[in-house]
């Protein structure tokens, strides 16, 4: 039979592990750099496949983590710590897709939040819906770069709705549901998440 120390030191290690995988802090900064690569392979590697296999693993561990309540607290500190460091770096950010990919560790961090206070079927829920919104925005990135010749700074794009209204459109509804607006799927998620904090821990929420 495995002691509390035991359980707590693997779920500990295994926590590490997805860490590295999902880009919480320290572990983040090669998320951003990985942007290099086609916009496409952004699209499914950053929002759906790649980076939520961390989130994946803990919540098909949970009957370890659930008996690791000294884990569950560093990962929600964790998660939460991430969410809020990785949206402040964002809005600092000028390149079209590293804004999006400081949003997806952003979201990561949300999602370890539910982990940790033990919200498993949020946590997956919102993998889900993250996957769907931050691919549409990755391509609607992906089509304002491939118009703009490859230029990928921000600073040099402005009133592109009255060009590309189809792209306009699109990305716009992606930024509705990752913001939670309501009828949109990121709404159900992150309020299903918020719910659980504030249920677990009032001073997360």
């Amino acid at each position: 039979k495995l002691s509390q120390a035991d359980i707590t030191g693997i779920t500990l290690l295994l926590f590490l592990g997805a860490t590295g995988k999902s880009a919480q802090i320290p572990l983040y900064t090669w998320l951003p750099d990985a942007m290099a690569g086609p916009t496409p392979v952004s699209a499914l590697i950053h929002a759906a496949t790649m980076v939520t296999a961390g989130i994946y693993m803990v919540a098909r561990s949970h009957a370890l983590f659930s008996l690791a309540e000294f884990t569950q607290t560093i990962i929600a500190i964790t998660g939460l710590a991430t969410a809020l460091l990785a949206a402040s770096i964002a809005i600092r950010q000028n390149d079209i897709k590293k804004v999006l990919a400081y949003s997806t560790v952003s979201q990561l961090g949300f999602m370890f939040l539910a982990l940790g206070t033990g919200n498993y079927v949020a946590a997956v829920f919102h993998v889900l819906t993250h996957a769907f919104f931050k691919a549409l925005m990755f391509l609607g990135s992906g089509s304002v770069i491939h118009a703009m010749g490859g230029e990928q700074d921000i600073r040099k794009m402005g009133g592109l709705h009255k060009h590309m209204k189809v792209t306009s459109i699109t990305f716009f509804i992606g930024c509705l549901a990752i913001a939670g607006i309501p009828g949109f799927s990121g709404f159900f998620s992150k309020d299903e998440i918020l719910a659980g904090t504030y249920a677990h821990a009032p001073w997360m929420f």
